[in-house]
């Protein structure tokens, strides 16, 4: 099976074909770097030619609202049209729990937009709604610190790891279309507070963590169970404290 993944060389792209090529499949990574621009177009037709599934779990280059915007509706609309044209049966996008309830945001306006669109694209479908990933525990501390001190809602999350991610999606690519969204999540739920600072505290950042009801997700003051899944969700097995030890941060940051 072809399978071309969108964001390919990034984190869950990156881990996502080799999964897939170690199952068999002929899974491309495509991005700019590769000679894929879905913005633009360029190279989208010829990287999905002859390709059975496409998987987008490319992000936005950039926060700013309008540019966040045109990159979803741009993006999705060229591979929309490129998939109808190659025959691609299956098209899998990798989106965010909660995001219809993030519609404060300008970024989760985006992916709102991204959604509807595939939703209406004429191409059988699939969207995996995953919850945040532990990779992004530190930058989601630094967005948020202000003066010293790191202030976050107290909202739960069940995180998940970027691996478990990958995982999933393989599993939704390699089935077949469910025309829906499945939501997939970590095993354990958390604070948003608490998971960023277990998070420093095991890396020896000593930013204090506050608990801030006002602070703001990506833009949006969220409610309490704005980032949880729904009860059907998908639970992954990895816990954030088994994964910390094994996921040193890089030297030199």
């Amino acid at each position: 099976m072809k399978i071309v993944v969108i964001g390919g060389t990034g984190l869950i792209g990156s881990k996502l074909v080799a999964k897939l090529g170690d199952h068999g499949h002929e899974a491309l990574a495509a991005a700019p770097n590769t000679g894929v621009n879905t913005l633009t177009g360029d190279g989208v037709a010829e990287a999905l030619a002859g390709a059975d599934v496409v998987v987008d779990v490319s992000n936005s280059p950039s926060f700013d609202e309008q540019a966040v915007l045109d990159f979803f509706t741009t993006s999705t609309a060229n591979l929309l049209d490129a998939a109808k044209a190659a025959g691609v049966r299956h098209y899998v996008a990798l989106s965010v729990v909660g995001t219809e309830r993030l519609a404060e945001s300008p970024y989760f306006r985006g992916k709102i937009a991204q959604e509807r669109l595939i939703r209406d694209g004429g191409v059988p479908y699939s969207i995996v709604h995953a919850t945040q990933f532990f990779e992004f525990v530190k930058s989601i501390a630094d967005a948020a610190t202000v003066d010293g001190e790191v202030r976050l809602s107290h909202a739960g999350i069940r995180p998940m790891a970027a691996d478990d991610v990958a995982s999933a999606v393989e599993r939704v690519a390699l089935a077949e279309p469910i025309n829906g969204v499945v939501e997939v999540a970590g095993p354990e739920q958390w604070s948003l507070d608490d998971l960023v600072r277990t998070g420093l505290e095991f890396r020896g950042d000593d930013r204090p963590v506050v608990a801030d009801p006002e602070s703001r997700y990506f833009g949006a003051i969220l409610e309490p169970d704005t980032l949880l899944p729904g009860p059907e969700a998908e639970l992954a097995e990895t816990r954030f404290e088994d994964w910390l030890p094994a996921n040193p941060l890089p030297k030199g940051r």
